[in-house]
């Protein structure tokens, strides 16, 4: 079980691709003529359907792995990146660059910059407003410091509000809009960090076990703490930059991803990549279906469901799974 865990993953985000493709409309003819798209159809895919796959897959990847970052370096399961600031500092710096023309919204690099800015201010947030306590300190400092990430957001938006009528969408979290020059740089980030959070594997564990047994064994836990830090606030501006703030995915995926029968440690990060990769592509999948389910009455003129929807509801229904079965093993 343990070798065929990976492969099985890997099957399963395929599988959620296919599903993925089909709720966008593409046909099997569509998929083979990709390469060379001729007529409106297969344009459609190639510019628009494909890269909203991609970007569903890389976020998704990017958020697992960064959860299970935080949640083993500070020792702590509830923590995730949009409960330790760093995704909303991530969104906050987004929109802090296109609210002051420092970079446009839809540029890679320089939304990518600007989110590795609000992140790493978000991190630092949480990271002061804990110091000197323990886990649980670490998750209230989280959550003031989400708190003071999402009310400069929305000072931003009162502050200009005509320039953001799309904001809202991209607040609660999307995929949608994604096109080619909008991954070129996550295309290859992404994975670079979820190399080095594999690399990292050793650290981490490490920590898991406290501060006095990571210095019993001759690392500085302080120092490899922070280290591991960066790389979960790489991971999550990258995917905030893409489709940002989308709620549960950094916290759900890294609690599953362990939980998965042949999983050891050197697994945990792939695993979380995998997985984080499948359940929001899958997602992305069910919010294009309900978009089409209601697209031919009234609300649907108004209404096309964010992938934060319903990674918001999905995320919390698991959650209190989890935690009722913790209470009662």
């Amino acid at each position: 079980m343990r070798r065929a865990l990976l492969p099985l993953l890997a099957a399963l985000v395929a599988l959620a691709a296919c599903l993925h493709l089909w709720a966008g409309g593409a046909s099997v003819d569509d998929l083979l003529a990709v390469a060379r798209p001729r007529t409106l159809e297969e344009r459609i895919l190639w510019e628009l359907g494909l890269p909203r796959l991609v970007t569903a897959a890389l976020a998704g990847s990017a958020l697992g792995v960064a959860g299970h970052l935080l949640q083993t370096s500070l020792g702590n399961e509830l923590a995730a990146p949009e409960l330790t600031a760093v995704n909303p500092g991530a969104v906050l710096g987004v929109l802090a660059a296109a609210t002051f023309g420092l970079a446009p919204a839809d540029s890679a690099l320089g939304g990518l910059g600007a989110a590795l800015v609000g992140g790493v201010v978000g991190g630092v947030v949480t990271w002061l407003l804990a110091a000197g306590g323990g886990p649980g300190r670490a998750v209230i400092a989280g959550l003031l410091g989400s708190a003071l990430m999402g009310g400069v957001t929305t000072l931003l938006l009162a502050y200009q509000p005509s320039r953001f009528g799309n904001v809202l969408r991209w607040l609660v979290g999307s995929v949608e809009g994604r096109v080619w020059d909008h991954l070129v740089i996550a295309v290859w980030w992404i994975p670079l960090w979820i190399c080095a959070a594999w690399a990292a594997t050793a650290v981490t564990t490490i920590l898991q076990g406290g501060d006095q047994h990571a210095a019993s064994l001759g690392l500085a836990p302080r120092r490899a703490r922070l280290t591991v830090l960066g790389i979960a606030v790489a991971l999550t501006a990258c995917a905030a930059s893409l489709a940002g703030a989308l709620a549960f995915v950094g916290l759900v995926i890294p609690h599953a991803a362990r939980r998965l029968p042949g999983t050891g440690p050197r697994r945990h990060v792939p695993a979380a990549a995998l997985l984080g990769a499948a359940v929001l592509v899958a997602t992305d999948a069910a919010a294009q279906s309900l978009t089409r389910l209601i697209a031919g009455t009234e609300l649907g003129h108004r209404l096309g469901l964010p992938t934060g929807v319903v990674t918001a509801l999905a995320g919390a229904v698991i959650l209190v799974v989890i935690v009722s079965r913790e209470k009662h093993p």
